[in-house]
C-alpha cells in the first residue's frame, strides 16, 4: 500500500479555499465538453461555452447533467432556447476548449459544425454528442446544475476524448477497447 504525500487530517473550514479546492479536485481527470444551442430568436445565432462538469445521470428517463458557472453570459441565453447539445471534445480539440471558454468573441468563426436533429450546433470531429431539452435546473453554489433530457445522441468510436487534468490537457496513449 502506498502512503499519501499529505496525511489525512480534518481541515479547518477556513483552510478550504477556492485555490486549495481547485488544486485538490484537479487530481481528478475529466473530459471536456462544449454546450451549444442555436438562438432562433436572433437570426439563428450559434451559442456555446466550454464546460468541464458533465455527467450521465439517468437511463430512465435518459438524463445528463452539466454545470455552467453562474458568471456565464451564454448559459442564460441557452436556457431561453430550451434545448442544447453537449459536444464531447476529442483529444485534438484543446483549441476548441480554450476558444469556447473565452467570452466576447465570435466563438464559431471558422468552426465546422452541423445542426443536430433539433438544430443545435454539433462541432466537427467530436468524439460524442448528446442533444437535450431542458428538464430541470438547480442552485449549485457558484454554478447552476442543469439536467437535460436526452433526445438524440451519437459517437465516433475512432475519436479519443480530450482530457483535463491539473489545469492542462494531457494526451492519453491508449485506445478504449
Amino acid at each position: 500500500m502506498t502512503s499519501l504525500t499529505t496525511p489525512p487530517t480534518q481541515a479547518a473550514a477556513d483552510a478550504i479555499t477556492p485555490e486549495v479546492l481547485r488544486a485538490t479536485m484537479g487530481a481528478f481527470c475529466s473530459g471536456v465538453v462544449v454546450v451549444t444551442a442555436l438562438d432562433d430568436r436572433l437570426d439563428g445565432t450559434p451559442l456555446g461555452f466550454t464546460c468541464q462538469s458533465f455527467v450521465s445521470l439517468s437511463f430512465d428517463p435518459p438524463l445528463i447533467s452539466v454545470s455552467p458557472a453562474r458568471t456565464s453570459t451564454t448559459w442564460p441565453r441557452i436556457r431561453e432556447v430550451g434545448r442544447f447539445a453537449v459536444n464531447v471534445l476529442a483529444d485534438d480539440h484543446a483549441d476548441l476548449s480554450n476558444r469556447f471558454a473565452r467570452s466576447g468573441s465570435d466563438k464559431f468563426a471558422g468552426i465546422d459544425w452541423t445542426p443536430s436533429p433539433n438544430g443545435s450546433p454539433l462541432l466537427g470531429g467530436v468524439s460524442a454528442w448528446v442533444e437535450c431539452t431542458m428538464w430541470r435546473e438547480y442552485d449549485g453554489g457558484d454554478h447552476t446544475v442543469v439536467l437535460g433530457e436526452v433526445t438524440a445522441l451519437g459517437h465516433d468510436i475512432e475519436r479519443n476524448p480530450l482530457l483535463y487534468y491539473r489545469g492542462a490537457y494531457p494526451r492519453a496513449d491508449w485506445r478504449a477497447s
